[in-house]
């Protein structure tokens, strides 16, 4: 299928009608499920997670999504309406952030390790730089440039059958990782060899060690 354009592709589903053939409706227990603020259970999920994904997208649709980590619970919850996501350092591409200044829609799927169901949440987003709630995130004395409010929407609990299915979490279903580059081999080959690949590889390892906060 390589090289295979979108014009080429057969029996495209293009109206809501056709997808509702193929799929059905969800039930009236999956439409109910879907909550406009956070309850208890959504609470204490995000309460409990490490790694969220924030989706975004800018004026013209063009898509982009970005993980985020930190200590359990790094995400804030000030009320059932309102979280608040701390931004440490990393490439400075900050492409959500860009998207959020021309669209303020954002979806956030939370994950809990060994966990298989998930939480996402579905709102609108600020930059914000007040200074007072950045100290409070503080890790070792340093606190973040930024911080990402959200205004929730929409959230629920998605089912674990992707989580199962992957064997995300199941060790001895990992694949293999033969055949697979280092990211200092990554960056090498893109810069066609600029900077020497011993380089790259202490940069990265500075950035991992040094510089997470």
């Amino acid at each position: 299928m390589e090289g295979v354009s979108m014009q080429e592709f057969r029996d495209v589903i293009t109206t809501r009608d056709q997808l509702r053939g193929v799929i059905g409706e969800p039930i009236e227990r999956v439409k109910k499920k879907v909550l406009p603020e956070l309850d208890l259970h959504c609470r204490n999920f995000i309460a409990h997670s490490p790694f969220v994904v924030i989706s975004t997208s800018d004026g013209q649709g063009n898509a982009d999504v970005s993980p985020k980590g930190d200590p359990a619970g790094f995400v804030r919850i000030l009320d059932d309406n309102t979280l608040v996501i701390p931004d440490r350092p990393g490439n400075r591409r900050v492409d959500g952030f860009e998207n959020i200044l021309q669209n303020p829609h954002v979806g956030l799927l939370f994950l809990i390790p060994g966990r298989n169901e998930t939480v996402r949440v579905n709102g609108k987003a600020m930059i914000v730089q007040d200074e007072v709630l950045l100290r409070s995130f503080s890790i070792k004395g340093r606190p973040p440039k930024l911080a990402l409010v959200v205004k929730v929407e929409e959230a629920f609990f998605h089912c674990s059958r992707c989580m199962i299915r992957s064997g995300l979490w199941a060790p001895d279903r990992w694949p293999a990782q033969d055949g697979l580059a280092s990211m200092a081999r990554v960056m090498f080959d893109i810069g066609k060899g600029i900077d020497k690949i011993e380089d790259i590889e202490a940069l990265i390892h500075e950035s991992e060690t040094d510089k997470l906060n």
